[in-house]
């Protein structure tokens, strides 16, 4: 089994081509999704833009992702303990030894693997261009 987590709002293709290529690695993917709470903390009082609910729905919908679970904690590791997957993933734009979780992958025997970082892609890019849009009309 192989898991990520993220806070997947506002889906572009870099996410799905990440999603894909995690899947690739097992059997099966479970992604860890951050809650509207956890997403808020970390983004700022504007985020997300998509409810949890929507968001977790978009996900299981893709064929690369077989499972989703919604948690509230900053990082994943509580998750991370529970899944014990085979496999953790995260997208290049993290390194190994910044990851919080990368501690509790070694205790417990889970190989951390990055994936290269589909440049173009950014949600919070996204968003700036919808708002200068919106600014703009």
């Amino acid at each position: 089994m192989v898991f990520t987590n993220g806070c997947f709002d506002l889906l572009h293709p870099g996410h799905v081509s990440y999603l894909r290529a995690a899947r690739m690695l097992g059997d099966a993917l479970v992604v860890g999704l951050n809650s509207d709470a956890s997403v808020r903390k970390l983004k700022g009082p504007s985020r997300p833009v998509v409810p949890e609910a929507d968001r977790a729905a978009v996900l299981e919908a893709l064929e690369s992702v077989d499972a989703v679970v919604i948690f509230d904690e900053d990082t994943p590791v509580r998750l991370l303990r529970e899944v014990r997957p085979a496999v953790y993933v995260k997208g290049g734009d993290y390194r190994v030894e910044d990851l919080p979780e990368s501690e509790v992958a070694a205790e417990i025997g889970v190989e951390v693997k990055i994936l290269r970082f589909e440049t173009g892609y950014s949600t919070t890019a996204l968003i700036q261009k919808i708002r200068t849009m919106l600014h703009q009309a």
